[in-house]
């Protein structure tokens, strides 16, 4: 096959005028081409440019090697073989099944490639099975009620089950192991357009679905799950792990352990300090989710084009204030909620999500301010800490609800009275001064990238924009050290993901749980 570059195809036509422009582009007759899949696809909405599709497929003619002229087609190419290989022996044992420590994306992605592999792990989950962690968020968004070990943070899926899938990232990705995420997402009911569009996502109503699905394929393979299970300790001798504790009194004996524990694990990180493992704080981001009205957001990404449905509209958002501090959006959810995503009593934070349809009517996203051990100090938990205040502080400020504002009071400093209703937010909410909630330099940091994105984008920072707090939990505030064989100090532990801090979003995630699963099977054989 060939690969064919810029295919331009305008917003009105759809993709079966695709193999139309193909043909066009090769200047062939349209039958010629004998198959063609999408490889790539993206909106080009730049200004002073008719917005238009951009794609890259990939194409089965006879004759190709006459494409393959550089000077009349500069814009093809031989398709490149891109599939994930990793080869190992059949039947390899293992004297002990190794235990995987959290069933986010890190570590169901390890244990299904472990499970397909015959090594029959063994997943523990301190929440709940997907389709009873629903019911439970559910509950606690109407009536408050919250489950510690079960909620938007902890549960099967991991806290990006709720936070609308997306799969997008910045990582190069040369042995392919983002394609092997997306081809197991895609078997397990995932769309198959995540594989080609520019900015994925499966939406937190197909995801919860599909990480059901991957759950019954782990099983079928020999894998096994253990919901509402904590690890409470580990057995160590001689510097080598040689079992865990789980609900403070089951021991379970392994040589292999897998530590994908997400980033909100601090009951986890400090027992795993204490038994010896080697971390350190990392910097991360805090800040405030806003909200807009989706319109408003399509109107300035599509330039006031309302006649074709070109879906609910994304932004990525960059500044440096004067202080030389960064202020980005971040999770970005197009036509999505703010969701209360607190996982322990006292202390409230937030995060938000979509569905895959989009269609909400309002777009949020985080916009958050960068801090490091010169902002909370040097101590290993310190950037934790840091965190906890912030979110106690939510919690009173909001008097256990979600604290708002409009953005003209937080300039002003001036407590917000409710005006309206706020119906793309799930969990209750109160007004007030989000100026109390963080130190000054980051107030001023928040208010003074905001004003900035208004001139990127127009009406962002009008006075009636609603701001909620607190956006805590971007990433791990902590790394745990693992060496080139992504091995902790400790023999047989493999820090995994987000939680350890290798990884930022699903995609990553997922990633590097496919990389300790390599070197689990590196090690036995």
């Amino acid at each position: 096959m060939i690969r064919v570059k810029n295919i331009f195809l305008p917003v009105s036509f759809d993709e079966q005028n695709l193999k139309k422009e193909t043909a066009k582009k090769l200047k062939i007759k349209e039958n010629m081409i004998q198959k063609i899949k999408i490889n790539h696809k993206s909106l080009d909405a730049r200004k002073n440019k008719e917005i238009h599709y951009v794609y890259e497929v990939d194409v089965l003619l006879k004759n190709e090697e006459k494409f393959l002229n550089k000077k009349k087609f500069p814009f093809v190419s031989v398709t490149p073989s891109e599939e994930y290989t990793f080869s190992y022996p059949k039947n390899i044992k293992l004297t002990k099944r190794p235990i995987i420590i959290g069933a986010g994306p890190a570590g169901l992605f390890c244990s299904y490639l472990l499970a397909e592999a015959g090594l029959n792990p063994i997943i523990i989950e301190r929440g709940e099975k997907v389709e009873e962690r629903e019911k439970t968020v559910e509950l606690f968004w109407k009536k408050g009620i919250l489950n510690e070990n079960s909620n938007v943070q902890f549960g099967e899926g991991g806290a990006g089950t709720f936070s609308d899938g997306k799969l997008n990232t910045l990582v190069k990705d040369k042995s392919f192991r983002m394609k092997k995420v997306f081809e197991i997402f895609i078997s397990c009911g995932a769309p198959e357009e995540i594989m080609y569009i520019k900015n994925p996502h499966i939406g937190t109503d197909i995801l919860k679905k599909v990480v059901k699905n991957m759950r019954e394929k782990i099983i079928e393979m020999g894998g096994e799950f253990r919901f509402n299970t904590t690890l409470t300790d580990l057995i160590i001798e001689n510097e080598s792990v040689k079992g865990v504790i789980l609900n403070e009194t089951e021991k379970i004996e392994c040589d292999n352990l897998v530590l994908a524990i997400g980033h909100s694990a601090r009951k986890t990180f400090r027992m795993l300090h204490e038994k010896g493992l080697l971390m350190t704080n990392k910097p991360f981001a805090v800040g405030l989710r806003i909200i807009h009205k989706q319109e408003m957001i399509n109107d300035n990404q599509y330039r006031n084009i309302k006649s074709i449905n070109l879906g609910s509209a994304s932004y990525k958002l960059t500044y440096n204030t004067k202080d030389k501090r960064g202020v980005y959006s971040f999770c970005m959810c197009p036509g999505g909620y703010v969701v209360n995503a607190s996982s322990e009593k006292g202390r409230l934070a937030i995060n938000g999500m979509s569905n895959y349809k989009r269609d909400s009517g309002y777009a949020n996203s985080a916009i958050v301010v960068t801090v490091s051990n010169s902002d909370f100090g040097d101590e290993i938990f310190s950037g934790m800490n840091f965190q906890e205040k912030l979110e106690e502080k939510a919690y009173l400020l909001g008097n256990g609800n979600i604290p708002c504002q409009y953005f003209k009071d937080y300039k002003n400093n001036n407590t917000s009275l409710k005006k309206e209703s706020i119906s793309s937010v799930k969990g209750n909410y109160s007004f007030c001064n989000l100026n109390e909630l963080f130190p000054k330099y980051i107030n001023t940091s928040l208010q003074e990238g905001i004003d900035n994105f208004g001139k990127k984008i127009t009406g962002f920072n009008s006075d009636d924009t609603i701001l909620l707090g607190v956006e805590s939990r971007t990433s791990s505030p902590i790394r745990i050290f693992r060496n080139d064989k992504l091995m902790s100090n400790v023999k047989g532990i493999y820090p995994c993901g987000e939680g350890a801090g290798y990884a930022g979003g699903i995609t990553t995630s997922a990633m590097d749980g496919i990389k300790v699963f390599e070197e689990i099977i590196n090690k036995i054989i």
